[in-house]
């Protein structure tokens, strides 16, 4: 039974800033995503903090924001079966040291804070998401 998903992904500051965003893409559709919708966009600290309203709590939300807004960023609207598990399994871990081999994170990432993309973390908070950048 197929499970057809959206879910988003965005090719954060450090990746663009290094050009990786063909190699990032190619990795998504070389593990069946579709990218059905993608803009290279640059946001405030004001709209990252919005989009990251679910972490404000935690004690690197100001950091993640400041960062998240410091370049252009290519969000990406992504489609696959299972896609949000899927897409977290292909970025891997948080901590790319720690990521699987293979993963995004793993090939791309710099650090805990730099670790090249994003995705969302449920099917709910991938419609949010989605919302937040694609809404028209």
């Amino acid at each position: 039974m197929s499970n057809i998903e959206q879910t988003l992904s965005i090719i954060k500051p450090d990746a663009v800033e290094r050009n990786l965003q063909d190699q990032i893409k190619n990795d998504f559709k070389n593990n069946g995503f579709k990218i059905l919708k993608e803009k290279k966009i640059h946001i405030t600290k004001e709209e990252a903090e919005k989009f990251y309203k679910v972490h404000e709590s935690k004690p690197f939300y100001n950091d993640l924001c400041t960062y998240l807004s410091s370049g252009p960023i290519i969000v990406m609207n992504l489609e696959k079966d299972n896609a949000v598990l899927e897409n977290r399994k292909l970025m891997g871990s948080t901590n790319p040291k720690e990521a699987e081999e293979g993963t995004i994170r793993k090939k791309y990432g710099i650090s805990i804070d730099k670790n090249s993309v994003h995705g969302s973390d449920s099917v709910e908070n991938a419609k949010i998401e989605l919302d937040f950048f694609f809404k028209s």
